[in-house]
């Protein structure tokens, strides 16, 4: 690090990014290991209601903050038939799923899926298999999830409980499919045209939704920037959004590059902007696509054990979180809220289980891991606009990432209320560091919410016996006139929240 040790941030009321999009913190749920059942879905568990979802589950999506959920995948989707889940669950098939190598009883479908995102107050997304089928197949789940009746498919769900239209505004055309994991894998060439007669098809059965292009699977992929670019041109009347998928983790003890992941995501985002613009510029296009960036979180990929051949809901890629890991998921926010004027929809991936701030125990309890910290607290506070902010601190060295600022920050600003929100983290792996915020254009500020998450053992997990991560209260913040001053503990990730000063303070 070098040698001066404070961080200044510079925030103004007037320099904004652009209004935040609740959206940004949605989540995802696949039929991947126990994800969906004894996750969501656990009829016979003493807290699952009427319709065997668990209530503490519930609960707790509703205090993470989540404003949207992604279904029914992922890579799972790739393979899946809608129809299988849905009518009475007594005829739904059981089906070999090829994607992770379980069995997929088809309990739990659409219509549950939806009637669930209603009780936990998230907005459904689907996500349409244009692996091994096409177009026919995504209009008929678009008709029988959202048109009102009159037709074979709306009858058959009204028949099977659902009277109202499910109104699914969100759909996502398929699933990473340049990867040479999924079923179905096309070319850029082959999935633009198909998506591209998908979207068109879709919008003749409803033409309010929403739709998602699939971008390649990852910044490192052979495919990347070429894939988005010929998909794009292809669809590019059709769709709203590209969708980006990253996923983290610590590899070979190197705490430092791990904890400037959210750098990588930054250059990623930067990238998908330049490459929509280029054919934007390209097709002399009025439209600008916006970014869903629908899969990110940290994941221990390198550590994942294979799924055990045809069983139903095994554990899979149950990663245990730590406090450095919660870092990374608060330090990504920050860099998905520094491009809220693009990125507007988020989905941290997944839920409850698997790769998941939420972990159940079969018949047993549900409990907050370290990630779950600092998602809750930024769906929290972070309100109104997002606010550019100006960023001078030491560096800090990293092997992968090179030299990177030791603290990096973003503010959002609720004009309604007064609130100012500063999120930040320190990526240093030794050593605190003081934080000077000037802040210009707000008028008389106090302090209302100063937490602190991390500081102390990177290492240390959550279990369903003990929270060892869980937020604490930042001492000795300070507020003077137009400046805020507090020091950030090594791997911290931090929210301070100031309110307009009352006339009798």
């Amino acid at each position: 690090m070098s040698d001066n040790t404070e961080a200044t941030l510079v925030v103004d009321s007037r320099f904004t990014i652009a209004p935040l999009d609740p959206r940004l913190f949605g989540s995802f749920v696949e039929h991947m290991g126990r994800a969906v059942y004894t996750g969501l879905f656990e009829p016979g568990h003493p807290a699952a209601d009427d319709n065997g979802f668990r209530t503490d589950v519930l609960a707790l999506t509703r205090e993470l903050g989540v404003t949207v959920v992604r279904y029914p995948g992922g890579n799972f989707v790739s393979g899946y038939r809608w129809e299988d889940g849905v009518g009475p669950v007594g005829s739904r098939p059981a089906r070999l799923d090829l994607a992770w190598r379980q069995i997929e009883s088809n309990r739990f479908g659409l219509d549950e899926f939806v009637r669930w995102a209603r009780l936990a107050g998230v907005e459904p997304m689907m996500a349409v298999n244009l692996g091994t089928r096409g177009v026919q197949e995504a209009c008929d789940v678009l008709e029988y999830a959202n048109h009102p009746g009159g037709t074979r498919l709306s009858d058959q769900r009204i028949a099977n409980g659902a009277a109202d239209p499910h109104g699914i505004r969100l759909w996502c055309l398929g699933n990473e499919l340049d990867g040479d994991w999924q079923i179905g894998q096309k070319t850029a060439h082959e999935y633009g045209r198909l998506a591209n007669e998908t979207g068109k098809a879709m919008r003749l059965v409803d033409p309010d939704i929403e739709l998602v292009l699939c971008g390649s699977s990852g910044s490192a992929m052979p495919t990347f920037g070429r894939w988005e670019a010929v998909a794009l041109e292809a669809a590019y009347d059709v769709v709203d959004y590209i969708s980006l998928h990253a996923y983290y983790e610590e590899r070979d003890g190197d705490l430092a590059s791990f904890l400037a992941s959210p750098v990588d995501m930054d250059g990623f985002i930067s990238s998908v902007v330049a490459t929509a613009d280029h054919v934007r510029a390209v097709l002399r296009k009025q439209k600008k696509i916006m970014l869903a960036f629908d899969e990110w979180n940290v994941w221990y990929m390198s550590r994942m054990a294979s799924a055990p051949d045809w069983r139903h809901a095994p554990p899979l890629a149950e990663d245990p979180y730590t406090a450095a890991d919660a870092v990374v998921v608060g330090g990504c926010l920050i860099t998905l809220l520094r491009h809220a004027d693009r990125v507007r929809i988020g989905c941290l991936a997944q839920l409850v289980n698997t790769i998941a701030p939420i972990r159940t125990e079969a018949g047993g309890p549900a409990w907050r891991q370290s990630t779950f910290h600092p998602f809750a607290l930024t769906a929290l506070h972070a309100r109104g606009t997002v606010l550019r902010m100006e960023i001078t601190a030491p560096d800090v060295s990293t092997e992968v990432h090179g030299s990177v600022p030791v603290v990096d920050a973003v503010a959002t600003h609720d004009e309604e209320s007064g609130r100012l929100a500063v999120f930040c983290v320190n990526r240093g792996t030794a050593a605190s560091v003081p934080v000077r915020v000037h802040l210009s254009a707000f008028g008389p500020l106090r302090v209302a919410v100063a937490t602190v998450l991390g500081g102390g053992d990177p290492h240390a997990c959550n279990s369903s016996s003990t929270e060892q991560v869980q937020p604490q209260e930042l001492c000795d913040v300070q507020v003077d006139g137009q400046e805020l001053r507090f020091v950030l503990p090594p791997v911290c990730w931090a929210v301070v929240v100031l309110r307009p000063e009352l006339p009798d303070e």
